[in-house]
C-alpha cells in the first residue's frame, strides 16, 4: 500500500471495486471505515465453545427424565441414553427440552474428535450457562474407543457444540398424559419430536377452535379452561425455528386416562 498526498491507495486488484465506491476526489480513505472481517462472514465454523461433565452411572442416562419430565423414556430408543442436562442458555427455562445438539471434544488425548448427537432432557442447576452435563453414555461416546473411562476421569472438558435438527427415523410423536389431569384440566408431555424444538402447542376438542396451551414446566404443556373438556383432543405443534406446523389429529382418545401414553401417526420428518 502506498501513501500519496495524505490519502491511502491500495494497489491490490481485489479491493479496487470497493475503493471505487468509497473514494471520491474530495476525501481521503479512512481505513477504520472498512471492516475486512465482514467479507468473511459465513466462512467460519458454526461450532460454539462450552464445558462438559457427566452425571449418573458411567453407562446410564444421567437421570430418569429430570427437569424436562421425560421419565424413564430417556433410557429407551430413540433417546437410548444419549441425552444431556444443560446450563441455562441451553436449557432456556424448559424451551430447550427435546432440542438436539452435536457435541465433540478434541483437547484431551482421550477425545475422539467425532461429534455425537444428544437430546436435552434435563437442567443442570449451578452449571455455567453454556454447559452440557452429559449422561455417562453420551460422555463415553465422545471418547476414543477403549478410552471412555480415562475421559470420564478428566474432570470438566472443553467441548464444541452446535444445534441441529432432531431426527428419529420411523418414530412418531408420543403424548404422555400427566397423572394430575382430569376432565377439567389437561396436561401432557410431548416426546420424540423431529426438528428444532417446540415453540407452541394448541389443543382442539371434539369440536371448536384451537385453544393455546401453556408451558407448565420442562416439556409439559397444560390447559386449564375452568370447565369440562370434550375429547377426543387434537394437538397442534409449532416448530421453534421454522414455524412449521404439525397436527396430531385425535391423538388423545375419548376414553383417555391420566398417566397413559398415546402415539400419533406423524412427525415433522415423516
Amino acid at each position: 500500500m502506498a501513501i500519496l498526498s495524505g490519502c491511502y491507495y491500495l494497489t491490490s486488484s481485489i479491493f479496487t471495486l470497493i475503493f471505487a465506491l468509497l473514494l471520491n476526489n474530495s476525501y481521503c480513505f479512512n481505513p477504520k471505515l472498512l471492516n475486512v472481517s465482514n467479507f468473511y462472514q459465513g466462512s467460519g465454523s458454526d461450532w460454539s465453545p462450552a464445558g462438559a461433565t457427566w452425571y449418573g452411572s458411567p453407562t446410564g442416562a444421567g437421570s430418569n427424565g429430570g427437569a424436562c419430565g421425560y421419565t424413564d423414556t430417556v433410557e429407551r430408543p430413540p433417546y437410548s441414553s444419549m441425552v444431556s442436562a444443560a446450563g441455562s442458555s441451553i436449557y432456556q427455562f424448559g424451551d430447550g427440552c427435546g432440542v438436539c445438539y452435536q457435541v465433540k471434544c478434541t483437547e484431551n488425548q482421550a477425545c475422539s474428535g467425532n461429534p455425537v448427537t444428544v437430546t436435552i432432557t434435563d437442567q443442570c442447576p449451578g452449571c455455567p450457562s453454556a454447559h452440557f452435563d452429559l449422561s455417562g453414555t453420551a460422555f463415553g461416546a465422545i471418547a476414543k474407543p477403549g478410552q471412555a473411562g480415562q475421559l470420564r476421569d478428566a474432570g470438566v472438558l472443553n467441548v464444541q457444540y452446535k444445534r441441529i435438527n432432531c431426527n428419529y427415523p420411523g418414530v412418531t410423536v408420543e403424548v404422555r398424559v400427566d397423572p394430575g389431569s382430569n376432565p377439567s384440566y389437561f396436561a401432557s408431555t410431548i416426546e420424540y419430536v423431529d426438528g428444532e424444538g417446540i415453540k407452541s402447542v394448541k389443543l382442539k376438542q371434539q369440536s371448536g377452535e384451537w385453544i393455546p396451551m401453556e408451558q407448565s414446566w420442562g416439556a409439559v404443556w397444560e390447559l386449564n379452561p375452568g370447565h369440562v373438556l370434550q375429547p377426543p383432543f387434537s394437538l397442534q405443534l409449532v416448530e421453534a425455528i421454522s414455524g412449521k406446523t404439525l397436527i396430531l389429529n385425535n391423538v388423545i382418545p375419548r376414553n383417555w386416562n391420566p398417566g397413559q401414553t398415546y402415539r400419533s401417526h406423524v412427525n415433522f420428518n415423516n
